[in-house]
């Protein structure tokens, strides 16, 4: 597993579509993920730190993982299956017991960024739906994401198609 980190939430046109931009950490790839909109404003919140009056879904859930002595280790991204991407919830109990829970990707990166907690990317799952970004030592990071930006513009969900 690679780790990666959460670029930001942005909104593909013209199909009005969000998709979150996960980076490889020690890598140059990129990995964007169609997502729906409340997953995209559960995932910009806890980016921007933004606590709403009454907790998200998001929220509610890590709130119920505490509450039973549960934590979440780590997310895994793990494949693309006809257009759809997988994730795993690494969970120990409160006996210290491993859980793995099957759970949308979305899901999984708004709890990651809630607890913490590490995104990894299956090798694979990098390989088949990264987009390499070659970065100069001196280009800043708001300049990368804003490359990709202009990436974005030009690309469609099909384009990731297997």
């Amino acid at each position: 597993m690679i780790p990666v980190e959460v670029v930001g939430v942005r909104v593909e046109m013209p199909s009005n579509q969000p998709i979150v931009l996960l980076k490889e950490i020690d890598g140059l790839r990129f990995l964007p993920i169609w997502v729906g909109s409340a997953e995209a404003t559960a995932i910009a919140f806890a980016q921007q730190g933004v606590e709403p009056p009454r907790p998200l879904t998001h929220d509610l859930m890590v709130t119920v993982l505490g509450s039973l002595g549960a934590t979440l280790e780590s997310v895994h991204l793990t494949h693309l299956q006809d257009g759809i991407f997988y994730a795993e919830l690494n969970l120990l109990d409160s006996a210290r017991s491993k859980i793995t829970v099957s759970s949308r990707p979305s899901d999984a990166i708004a709890l990651a960024l809630r607890t913490n907690c590490g995104i990894f990317s299956s090798i694979e799952l990098l390989e088949e739906s990264g987009i390499e970004i070659p970065v100069d030592d001196g280009v800043q990071a708001n300049e990368e994401v804003e490359r990709f930006r202009e990436f974005l513009d030009q690309i469609t969900p099909e384009d990731f198609a297997g």
